[in-house]
């Protein structure tokens, strides 16, 4: 289905969005002012935001590394907290033999 079969499209303008990888990214709007360019436009090749202003994008987003649960374990608790944790689950398994 083509513009004939829909009718003529409204104006539009082009903006100009660059990532910090230096992709450059051009969505078009319509000039009817109905909606306005927003400052930032997430990147199609890279994901990053990218901004307007191509000497200075916007810097990537930081993402914190994956923690294992003893990680988060280790953050809560320390080192005598899970000695003493430790000491409590071996006694419980030599006078049960179970650990639970």
């Amino acid at each position: 289905m083509g513009e004939a079969e829909r009718g003529e499209s409204a104006p539009r303008f082009w903006v100009s969005y660059w990532c910090a990888n230096g992709h450059e990214t051009r969505p078009s709007f319509a000039q009817d002012g109905s909606v306005a360019a927003p400052e930032t436009w997430d990147c199609p090749r890279c994901g990053f935001p990218a901004g307007q202003d191509q000497d200075n994008p916007p810097s990537p987003p930081r993402t914190e590394p994956y923690k294992t649960h003893l990680a988060y374990v280790r953050e809560r608790r320390s080192d005598s907290d899970g000695e003493a944790i430790l000491a409590e689950a071996l006694e419980k398994l030599r006078t049960t033999g179970r650990p639970w």
